[in-house]
């Protein structure tokens, strides 16, 4: 785990194997970012004119490793693309001191400290820089046996120390307490959504929220199949109904003596989708893993905010189960009576996170919070909508939404507003049940949230997080993300959490 540490000492003296500085693109070349002067000096002002001989412009993500010059007792400087010079009189966006930060980060894998002298105004650059190096540098091996080598391991950066931030600022030591419960806890997410499924069921997952409750003071409830049964959860039991894992849903309870608001957080924990009877083709299975990621995005929110101390009570809803085909398994054209007691034609097995997320959506209204909000891999129609590192957002609330919305972006996670057009509502009219669970092609993922609305509780408000796009990254690593889970809606859902504590929730 990479520590995260404060120092105002110079530059020059500081012990480490890299120091890491900043450059932005100019329109006539590469432009040194605050935080580089020393290095300038040393190079007699010729860093900028150094690093464009090499070929640096100061693009986004572009990384320039050159010797420290003498007197440094790093032997490296990495010089970090920070994007475009910012207009005057603006600084650098926190989206791009966190995406430098995380580069850099990656880049230094194998080593044991470096020092980042990237542009520090305040305490939300600290945040911004610390959280992008500590997700930056995350690393998923565990099923490595390269990685127990130790001539071939090459173990995540070991420390980050954020020079020009003050060790006895109070602001600055919260600053770094909120990036490392931030990056730590998405990280833990992280690690949920790359496991195997051989490793994570419904019930290992249960039992890893179990310890986590135990160590951060959470009051923690998990209903096994037992349960389940008793209590009518039609939904959840019918996903799980095929697989030899049984299915669980997990209440994970945080709350402050001081608290006035009360969030729902509730997640889609499918821990492997074959899509059930509806068999999922060749080419559509393989990430299936990663079908959690909404349970694992509020588990880690929750804990997140626990470490935090937030003045908000959240309450957050793991709904887990495996979606496999077998004779037990809930066929195209059954009829389940879920938890709030409607039932549901199941037209497609394969549609089934809107059926554990039904259950645990009704389940959380009981308690009437002030909003809920569900996170789920849902819909490929959303990857089709908004494409693979944006999430969708619905609400029954347009306040919430926006809401959301701008927190979302804030905290450095793409997402778009999408409606909920009521006359795709008919689509999903059944003359055998209340509704089904398939309504019009076009517009799947509009309708898959209309779904959900029929189970929110009169007069709460609701917003529902389709993640099913950024939520697995397949592609090259960049930024902060890493390939493979990616964490993402954690940062929305503890931004959320401090907006609520802070009474700026409506």
């Amino acid at each position: 785990m990479t520590a995260l540490t404060l120092s105002t000492a110079a530059a020059a003296g500081l012990r480490a194997d890299a120091l890491v500085v900043g450059v932005a693109k100019g329109p006539k070349g590469p432009v040194l970012a605050t935080g580089a002067e020393a290095v300038d000096k040393a190079y007699d002002g010729r860093l900028a004119a150094t690093l464009e001989t090499l070929g640096a412009s100061g693009a986004e993500g572009e990384v320039t490793k050159l010797p420290a010059p003498s007197g440094f007792k790093a032997p490296v400087v990495l010089a970090v693309g920070l994007g475009a010079v910012p207009e005057k009189d603006e600084d650098h966006s926190l989206e791009s001191l966190r995406r430098a930060a995380g580069v850099a980060a990656r880049a230094l894998a194998g080593a044991k400290k470096a020092a980042f002298a990237l542009p520090l105004t305040g305490a939300e650059d600290i945040v911004a820089v610390g959280e992008g190096a500590l997700l930056g540098a995350y690393s998923f091996d565990t099923y490595k046996a390269s990685a127990k080598d130790p001539k071939t391991a090459k173990a995540p950066l070991g420390e980050v120390t954020l020079l020009g931030a003050k060790p006895r600022d109070k602001a600055h030591k919260a600053a770094v307490e909120r990036a490392l419960a931030v990056g730590e806890e998405l990280n833990r997410a992280r690690d949920l959504i790359n496991t195997p499924p051989n490793d994570l069921n419904p019930e290992a997952f249960a039992a890893l929220a179990a310890t986590a409750a135990k160590e951060h003071g959470l009051k923690i409830q998990v209903l096994d199949e037992k349960a389940l049964t008793k209590g009518g959860y039609g939904g959840i039991l019918g996903v799980g109904a095929g697989s030899a894992s049984p299915p669980r849903l997990v209440k994970l309870s945080y709350t402050h003596g001081k608290a006035k608001k009360h969030l729902a957080f509730v997640g889609k924990g499918i821990t492997y989708d074959s899509g059930g009877i509806s068999l999922k083709p060749a080419g559509h299975n393989e990430t299936m893993k990663c079908d959690m990621s909404g349970a694992a995005a509020v588990f880690a929110a929750v804990v997140a905010a626990a470490r935090l101390g937030l003045e908000v009570n959240i309450t957050g809803w793991l709904a887990l189960a495996e979606n496999m085909p077998s004779g037990s398994a809930t066929r195209p054209g059954d009829v389940l009576r879920m938890y709030s007691g409607k039932t549901v034609e199941v037209l497609n097995t394969d549609a089934e996170g809107r059926l554990v997320l039904a259950d645990a959506i009704a389940k959380a209204s009981e308690d009437k919070p002030d909003a809920i909000v569900d996170v789920a891999t849902l819909t490929g129609a959303m990857m089709l909508a908004l494409g693979l590192r944006t999430f969708g957002i619905m609400a029954n609330d347009e306040a919430l939404r926006t809401t959301v919305h701008e927190l979302a972006e804030e905290a450095g996670e793409p997402s778009w507003p999408m409606p909920l057009p009521g006359h795709l509502r008919k689509g999903m009219d059944t003359q055998t049940a209340d509704i089904a669970n398939m309504g019009e092609r076009a517009g799947g993922g509009l309708v898959a949230g209309l779904f959900l609305q029929e189970f929110v509780g009169e007069g709460i408000s609701w917003a529902h997080l389709d993640i099913a796009g950024p939520a697995f990254n397949e592609s090259a690593p960049f930024g902060y993300t890493p390939k493979g889970g990616t964490g993402t809606a954690v940062r929305t859902l503890v931004a959320l959490a401090e907006h609520t504590a802070a009474g700026d929730l409506g």
